[in-house]
């Protein structure tokens, strides 16, 4: 729970009923009055917010963006110097290369995000540090002030709510948006890959398309649409997606979906080479291997997106029931919008350390940034080894700033800074399925270096990857059907339950056995209800009524109807093996 420092006022309306009693007025964001850092009893503000620091409070630095570069920012800053205040849409940071593997179900969602609290605890605790689930609407460089905008989706009862932030120093890190090149149809029908509601929705998508093929009276034709999975994009994303999704049609449906497992297929759609920045004989692998996987490789480039089908630039129609849309990312229209000078491409223009030459005290870090013309270098690529990187040199550039005593709103303007930010390229890798990957070591494309694939590389993929993810353990639970009755302030719990006999069924419904935490014996049984325990449930429960199930089928006594008078043995016995804890000192 955060401690405030700041006072928050809350003020009512009431309305005057002709009873004479009051009713106060549904609360809302729009009732909190002020929430500043000035003193009690001075002048509210008429937009609420965290107004300027005064010393001796410590100096605030405001980040925009949850990504890899604020997130690494975040991290390394010295909050015994600073107050941080994060603003973003996303209360976690996403381990964005491996989001394709959740949407198989090779790892779960909770492994590949990490909440911003356990990145940077001092948000949690800290009395001048906070996270604010927002979005920033607008920048006011001469005040030193972002103005940002409540996020309320989903919740109706609420209404955005317009605040201001008061920094003294400003990182932006608000990311990129994927490109859609203004193809028609491709937000509205596309699913995009790089948050974890869009692995969601593509795993939601993907089973729900099995279900739905296995119906019957669906056509052959249809069967096709629904389980033909289209990638565009034939970038590292794209090529991983493709594999992650290849290997789970070969082991998992075909296991068990047998029977459409000969309508589902993969098609990777791409304008050029895939892996482009790749050397030449990764590239030619990565091909070998998608295609022996049974991923078809289209080069193409498409046109127009429809609810059912995308139609290539030379009339081609693809019928399409799950897309995914990977062509690369560009600057948002939040960084677009802002009046700031541009780097090539459209990005917010930093020079060699990383700041906003035209704004003071304002920096820009990750895909949101790229350096200026005047500074004769290139523009860095939207990788998330680049963005680490950058938000890694400025929590240290930063940090010498606030020891020096520039930390504050216009300091630091004439310090010496060091040295300039220097981007050293580590290599890149992808896998491609079926436990292969591509390492490629070289420092650019024209460079010379170390390039391998296969399993090895695969094995240093998993490895790299695997070792920068806090992993959760997740468990698969039973959930009880419960009726809660509320009467005169009195919660009554009613737990629902299934009655069995000796032998698990449930005797006034022939042929339906019932096991787990929803099921009691019957009174005549004079046995005692077990502990809702996973050794109760999956352990001893589902192995007797499968033995049971077993023998009766054996002696003709499958169909319905068969095997009531049959003699069903040993009824099922609970013996207890204990129980255990963890303990934690």
């Amino acid at each position: 729970m955060y401690r405030f420092k700041n006072l928050t006022r809350f003020t009512s309306r009431f309305n005057h009923q002709t009873t004479s009693k009051f009713t106060p007025t549904p609360f809302s964001l729009q009732h909190i009055h002020r929430f500043t850092t000035t003193a009690a009893g001075s002048a509210a503000p008429p937009v609420a917010g965290l107004g300027p620091t005064k010393k001796p409070d410590k100096p605030r630095v405001v980040v925009l963006g949850t990504g890899w570069a604020g997130c690494r920012l975040m991290k390394g800053i010295d909050t015994s110097i600073y107050d941080v205040v994060c603003v973003s849409p996303r209360n976690h940071m996403v381990f964005t290369p491996l989001l394709a593997s959740t949407c198989v179900g090779t790892l779960e969602f909770r492994s590949v995000a990490e909440p911003i609290g356990r990145i940077q605890p001092a948000i949690s605790h800290e009395p001048g540090s906070f996270f604010f689930l927002a979005n920033c609407t607008g920048l006011d460089t001469k005040n030193h002030e972002v103005h940002c905008q409540t996020v309320t989706d989903g919740l109706q009862t609420l209404d955005p709510w317009d605040f201001k932030i008061s920094y003294d120093k400003l990182v932006i890190a608000s990311g990129a948006e994927a490109s859609t090149f203004g193809i028609k149809g491709v937000k509205e029908h596309a699913i995009f890959l790089r948050e974890v509601h869009h692995a969601q929705e593509i795993r939601r998508k993907l089973l729900l398309n099995l279900m739905l093929s296995d119906v019957p009276g669906v056509s052959d034709e249809e069967k096709r649409r629904l389980l033909h999975c289209v990638v565009v994009g034939g970038g590292p994303t794209g090529v991983e997606f493709s594999g992650e999704l290849s290997d789970f049609i070969m082991r998992d449906v075909h296991q068990r979906y047998t029977h459409v497992q000969d309508y589902i297929h993969v098609t990777l759609i791409e304008a050029n080479d895939i892996l482009s920045s790749f050397d030449d004989r990764l590239r030619v692998y990565a091909t070998t291997q998608l295609t022996k996987t049974g991923v078809r490789l289209v080069r193409g480039t498409v046109k127009d997106v429809q609810p059912k089908k995308i139609v290539l630039s030379d009339g081609t129609d693809v019928p399409y029931g799950l897309l995914v849309w990977s062509t690369g990312v560009g600057p948002s229209s939040f960084v677009r919008d802002m009046d700031l000078p541009k780097a090539p491409g459209g990005r917010i223009g930093v020079d060699d350390w990383l700041r906003v030459p035209s704004a003071p005290d304002i920096f820009a870090i990750g895909d949101c940034s790229g350096y200026l013309e005047s500074t004769g270098k290139p523009t860095l690529p939207a990788l998330a080894q680049v963005a680490e990187r950058e938000g890694k040199y400025l929590a240290a550039l930063l940090n010498k700033i606030g020891k020096e005593g520039g930390g504050y709103a216009g300091g630091g303007g004439d310090m010496e800074l060091g040295a300039p930010f220097v981007y050293k390229h580590l290599g890149s890798m992808a896998t491609v399925g079926s436990y292969k990957a591509l390492v490629d070591l070289r420092q650019s494309k024209e460079a010379k270096g170390l390039s391998i694939a296969g399993f090895t590389s695969w094995f240093i993929w998993r490895s790299a990857y695997l070792t920068r993810v806090v992993y959760r353990l997740s468990f698969r639970s039973l959930v009880l059907l419960a009726l809660v009755i509320v009467k005169y302030g009195v919660q009554t719990y009613i737990l629902i339950m299934i009655k069995v006999d000796d032998w698990l069924r449930v005797p006034s419904v022939p042929g339906i056995f019932a096991i787990g935490d929803y099921i009691g014996y019957l009174k005549s049984t004079r046995k005692p209800a077990l502990p809702a325990l996973a050794q109760v449930m999956a352990e001893r429960e589902g192995k007797h009524p499968t033995t049971l199930l077993n023998k009766t089928g054996k002696e003709g006594g499958g169909y319905a109807g068969g095997g009531g008078d049959m003699v069903l043995d040993i009824p099922f016995v609970y013996k207890h093996l204990g129980s255990m804890a963890i303990v934690k000192l």
